[in-house]
């Protein structure tokens, strides 16, 4: 347990340390779009978010989430006002809305993104939008989240996944592997509920997962490791694989940041956190999922 909680409360660190790298170009060219840099920052909110939720960090890890939060909404959104912005620019896109969910979770707001929301979920092509099978399931459930009708039933949605359809375990590749584990991210609400998980994807995981875990730790591929391994922490009955996680906390930096792939890249600051902020933050959501699920395997009750 002490070093998969060391896992997280490093990468904390150094998100924390690097939190100018969440930033905006508000003159990004137009082939690009303003909202491509939207998601790291919506991505840090959602792990900030669960570390609060799981209740398992010390109070520095936790005072270092709240400090990402305030300048990620403060400083990079520039009070939300950047999301009212970004949906005047692009205004069917959801990716304001699904930056802007977890902000509103921990008590952020901003009325005309929440206005936006509420008149695009009206309109047909917001439901026609053509999307991902696993994205269509994150938009349900995010519409869920924020008290709408989801435009596709969440079980509609799971069902045209690639995970539904449990297929041959050794086609998946990394972007295979990345469809399977936001779509148990947005079954199990970000873990907060393993038993949102289909019964038949939970066994098709229990199966697998180790031998994916194996195949991409042998690869050094940490950035989808750290993501199977909070696939893991999702299940029913977690294995927190110590061969796993043994292999991936001996990547991590000791400042913290964790590798995307084999070693840390080199480049100018800005290039260097582009590259291995997603694998930092899978490692700070792995973290702390699977160092709640131990403590409370620590205090299940003992069968009599």
């Amino acid at each position: 347990m002490r070093l998969i909680h060391g896992v997280g409360a490093r990468a904390m660190e150094w998100l924390h340390t690097n939190r100018a790298g969440f930033r905006l170009d508000p003159d990004a060219d137009p082939e690009v779009g303003f909202l491509d840099r939207f998601k790291p920052i919506g991505e840090a909110a959602m792990i900030c978010k669960v570390l609060f939720r799981e209740g398992v960090a010390g109070s520095r890890q936790a005072s270092l989430a709240r400090g990402l939060m305030d300048h990620l909404w403060r400083d990079a959104l520039d009070g939300g006002r950047s999301l009212v912005r970004g949906g005047r620019q692009e205004p069917l896109s959801p990716i304001p809305f699904e930056v802007y969910l977890p902000f509103k979770e921990m008590g952020y707001q901003e009325p005309e993104t929440e206005r936006a929301v509420r008149l695009n979920h009206r309109l047909g092509s917001w439901a026609a939008l053509e999307v991902l099978p696993m994205r269509r399931l994150g938009l349900s459930k995010f519409e869920q989240r924020f008290g709408l009708t989801p435009s596709t039933p969440v079980e509609d949605a799971a069902e045209r996944t690639w995970l539904a359809r449990t297929p041959e375990p050794w086609t998946v590749e990394g972007r295979i592997g990345y469809d399977i584990t936001h779509t148990v991210f947005h079954l199990t609400d970000w873990g907060q509920n393993p038993a949102g998980l289909p019964a038949g994807m939970a066994d098709y995981l229990a199966l697998w997962l180790p031998a994916w875990l194996d195949d991409w730790l042998d690869l050094r591929r940490w950035d989808l490791l750290g993501e199977l391994l909070v696939v893991d922490a999702c299940l029913p009955e977690p294995t927190l694989d110590e061969r796993a996680w043994r292999g991936f906390a001996a990547a991590q930096q000791p400042d913290g940041a964790m590798p995307a792939v084999r070693e840390m890249p080199e480049g100018s600051p800005d290039d260097v956190f582009d590259i291995v902020y997603h694998s930092t933050l899978a490692a700070a959501f792995a973290s702390v999922l699977a160092t709640s699920r131990a403590m409370a395997s620590l205090t299940a009750p003992v069968p009599s």
